[in-house]
This record gives C-alpha cells, sequence and structure tokens, in this order.
C-alpha cells in the first residue's frame, strides 16, 4: 500500500490491538466444556457438508470443498481474520486515499498520525462486531501463519465459538441443536462458493469495480469512522443523527455508477444470504429436531436488536441492509424453488447473467420469466 514516511492510511496491527483489548468477553464456560463445544462446531462443520449438498445439489462431480478449511475461533481469531481481509480487499482505495492525502497540506503528518487514529476506530468498530458473528465464509481471504485459507487464493469457513455459545444461552434452546443449525447456514456459503467456480472472481470484481469508483475526500470516510467510534465510547448520544439523515458508510461513497454496481452486488447477498437461510430451515427438519423453535426466537432476535445503540450502529455500518438481505432473498429463493423445483432454482449458479437483479430479488416471477420461459421458447 502507498505510504508517507512508511505510515498506511490505517495502521492494521494497532487495529488488531485496540479491537482484540476492547472486545467485549465471551461467556463463563470451563476449560474442559470450552473443549466439548469446539470438537462439537468440527464434527457439526463436517456433518453439514453432506446435508447441504444432498440438498442442493449443486455440488458437481470431483469438487472438494473440504480442501477450504474449517477454523474454529474466538473472538480474536475472528477480528485477526478479518482484518487481513479488509486489508487485503480494501487495498486499492487506501491506497488512492493516500496519494489525495500526499498532495495536501500537512500529508506527512496526516500519514504519521491518521494511520494510528484510524487504526484505532477500525478497530473499536471491529470490536463491537466480534462479539455478534456466530460465523461467517471469507470469501477473500489471504492465508496467514495463524489462519490457513484454501490453496487457490480464497476461501475459509470461521465459525465463532463464544458468540455461539452465548446466543444458544440467551435464546435458551438446544445447544446442540443451534450448533448445527448455524453449522448449516455457513456451509451452505462454503457450497455456494465452492460450487460455483466463477462466483469469487464476479463478485471480487464488482466490489473493486465499485471501490474504483470511489472519488472522496479521505476526511469525510475518517469522519464517519470517528463517529462510530464515538457511538461505541459514548462520546456522542444514543439514536443521535448526522445532517445527513444517519446514512451507512456504504451510502457515502455512492456516484451514479456505484449506484447501479451496489444494485448488483445487493442482488448478489440477498440471493447468498437468503439461499444460505432456506437452506439451513430446509435442512433442518430432518437433523434439527427443534429447529422450528430456534428459528423463531432468532428472528425475533434478529428484529429486536440490542436497544438504541445497537440500532444506531446498525445503520451507520449497514448492517439494516443485511437484515433485508436475509429476508428479501430468502423470500425469492422459496418462491422460485415452490414454482420451478431445486434444479430450476439452481439455474442461478449457470452465469453472472443468469443471477437476479435487484428487482428481481423482490419480484421472482420476473426472474423465472427470464431464466427460464426465455431459455424453453
Amino acid at each position: 500500500m502507498t505510504s508517507i514516511g512508511g505510515a498506511e492510511m490505517v495502521d492494521w496491527n494497532l487495529a488488531v490491538a485496540t479491537a482484540t483489548r476492547l472486545v467485549r468477553p465471551g461467556p463463563e464456560i470451563s476449560r474442559e466444556e470450552a473443549r466439548e463445544v469446539v470438537a462439537e462446531l468440527r464434527r457439526h462443520a463436517k456433518a453439514a457438508e453432506e446435508h447441504v449438498r444432498s440438498f442442493t445439489r449443486m455440488i458437481p462431480e470431483g469438487t472438494r470443498p473440504e480442501d477450504t478449511p474449517v477454523l474454529v475461533v474466538d473472538r480474536a481469531g475472528w477480528i485477526k481474520a478479518n482484518v487481513a481481509g479488509f486489508r487485503e480487499l480494501l487495498r486499492p482505495l487506501l491506497g488512492k486515499m493516500q496519494d489525495r492525502r500526499a498532495g495536501g497540506p500537512g500529508g506527512a503528518v496526516l500519514g504519521a498520525v491518521g494511520g494510528k487514529v484510524t487504526g484505532v476506530e477500525v478497530g473499536m468498530l471491529l470490536s463491537f462486531l466480534a462479539s455478534r458473528v456466530l460465523g461467517q465464509y471469507e470469501t477473500f481471504a489471504p492465508a496467514t501463519r495463524e489462519l490457513p485459507a484454501s490453496a487457490d487464493g480464497g476461501g475459509r469457513l470461521l465459525l465463532v465459538a463464544p458468540n455461539i455459545v452465548h446466543v444458544e444461552r440467551e435464546l435458551d434452546v438446544d445447544p446442540h441443536d443451534f450448533r448445527l443449525w448455524v453449522a448449516l447456514h455457513e456451509e451452505t456459503h462454503r457450497t455456494q462458493f465452492t460450487g460455483v467456480p466463477w462466483l469469487r472472481d464476479h463478485l471480487q470484481g464488482e466490489i473493486q469495480s465499485f471501490l474504483d469508483e470511489t472519488d472522496i475526500d479521505p476526511m469525510t470516510v475518517l469522519e464517519r469512522l470517528r463517529e462510530a467510534a464515538q457511538s461505541l465510547a459514548g462520546g456522542r448520544p444514543e439514536g443521535e443523527e448526522g445532517e445527513d439523515g444517519g446514512r451507512s458508510l456504504v451510502e457515502l461513497v455512492q456516484t451514479p455508477s456505484q449506484r447501479e454496481i451496489l444494485g448488483r452486488l445487493t442482488a448478489v447477498m440477498s440471493l447468498l444470504e437468503g439461499h444460505a437461510d432456506y437452506v439451513m430451515d430446509g435442512v433442518g427438519p430432518e437433523v434439527v429436531s427443534s429447529v422450528g423453535e430456534i428459528r423463531e426466537k432468532f428472528q425475533q432476535r434478529r428484529a429486536r436488536g440490542a436497544g438504541r445503540l445497537d440500532q444506531a450502529l446498525r445503520k451507520l455500518l449497514g448492517l439494516d441492509a443485511k437484515l433485508r438481505q436475509y429476508r428479501d432473498g430468502e423470500r425469492f429463493v422459496r418462491a422460485v424453488v415452490d414454482e420451478v423445483g431445486m434444479d430450476g432454482f439452481n439455474r442461478v449458479w449457470t452465469s453472472p447473467n443468469t443471477l437476479p437483479t435487484k428487482a428481481e430479488i423482490a419480484k421472482p416471477a420476473d426472474w423465472i420469466a427470464r431464466v427460464h420461459r426465455k431459455a424453453e421458447s
């Protein structure tokens, strides 16, 4: 990454140190119980492979999803993995912002100080998120000494053990069923990317196109990071919104071209998240006896949030949009499967041209008409 006097736009090492220092402690659990949780999550991840493959029928012959590592991590491990991914994915954008800042007055000082300040702020945000994520398929995951990734340069599945234990206790559900239920969701994401060879490159291309279009003053982005960090630190009243109406970080960097790209990205993410929700509930009745109770309580938890501060941060970070993706995407998948069956739905994975548009996510019949009826005519 371009730097001034060796200073990066974001001090990523400081971000990791800050996040791991500030992250909330996990639930109280004995060492023996922790070992049992980790072992069970690994078993469930393995069992989920066959359940998801059988239900989705989307793994080509000869494909080996197990080549993608499954890692059971704590909150600090999740932080380190995501910093590595963010650093790689955001490298072009931050390099551009660094170059712009270098040409301004006091650029060298900003380079030395700004990276430290931003590192702390990014770390504060990561500490907030690290206690909320149950699992994650890291699509763009550079391998590190501590965190391996697939041999082709991307992909690993993370299960965050303390968060899973925390939520199963909070919901008061059967812990063994809940752990398998979570594993089914994350295994579906691994199946999506291992079973659809072009998907990772397509998604990466869209994200890079979005970042390439970004032309924004670095201080605007840093100010939004600062607002989010101040909310966490109690330096900004809960629920208070700025003059921009409380827009998310993503919404700040949209040119007309970016809005088009973001529309396509939103449609893809809605498809992926909705498909994972559909699969975890579809497989559930056969292997997770209490899936109905788990889904009902989990949906209530998603909708409820954790208070005004949590809701304000979810808006700022764009997490509300992610919740809509789960809901809208699951409705799309369910409607299509009901109409044309699982094999008919799987035409969605044929090429980027068969992915649903944002409008088609809301109107599944339009996707069916475009992809199925056009092909049959």
